[in-house]
């Protein structure tokens, strides 16, 4: 049953759905965890959705193929779709468009914020964390397949060279715009 509101009260919020996308050391986990909190809403990294034998290639330096994707990126888009009424951020790299259109068949209000980075930032970040199991080396590879959003996603593109607190400001800024609110 829908809910209704009457003359003086809020209308109630539509959910924020958000993909915080991007290569391996854009910061999707830190800024993710970041904007989730200052929209109050949950947050979750996409890489724990991860079955264990993608987490176990990765690991060993192998690119995961689109095949091992797929029932990932299924995962992904029904945490989105079954999230509760405020809405989630989720942190997963969605670097092609047909990955981002799977999450979007299952969450199709899905706003996509790109954490964009040169060669040489990514590659600092990457080498100075540990524990991580995204080896370095397979950064060229994820940006040979990062494709840009396209003008028809919902979308927020940022440049991570900027200080964490105006990431966050941007960041924040820019889904409030895209969601309308």
């Amino acid at each position: 049953m829908p809910q209704q509101h009457t003359e003086g009260q809020a209308a109630p919020r539509a959910a924020t759905r958000v993909i915080v996308m991007g290569v391996s050391g854009s910061g999707k986990s830190t800024i993710g965890a970041l904007v989730a909190d200052a929209m109050d809403i949950p947050f979750l990294d996409g890489d724990s959705l991860h079955p264990m034998a993608n987490i176990h290639k990765m690991a060993a330096g192998t690119p995961l193929s689109d095949e091992d994707r797929w029932p990932w990126l299924e995962i992904v888009g029904n945490e989105l779709a079954d999230t509760t009424a405020s809405g989630m951020v989720i942190a997963c790299s969605a670097l092609k468009r047909s990955y981002r259109d799977v999450i979007r068949g299952k969450a199709p209000d899905t706003i996509f914020l790109h954490l964009h980075g040169s060669l040489g930032v990514l590659s600092s970040r990457l080498e100075g964390r540990s524990g991580h199991f995204m080896p370095p080396a397979l950064l060229e590879s994820q940006l040979a397949t990062l494709e840009p959003l396209g003008a028809d996603e919902r979308s927020v593109v940022i440049d991570i060279s900027a200080g964490i607190n105006d990431l966050l400001a941007e960041a924040v800024a820019g889904i409030k715009r895209v969601a309308g609110q």
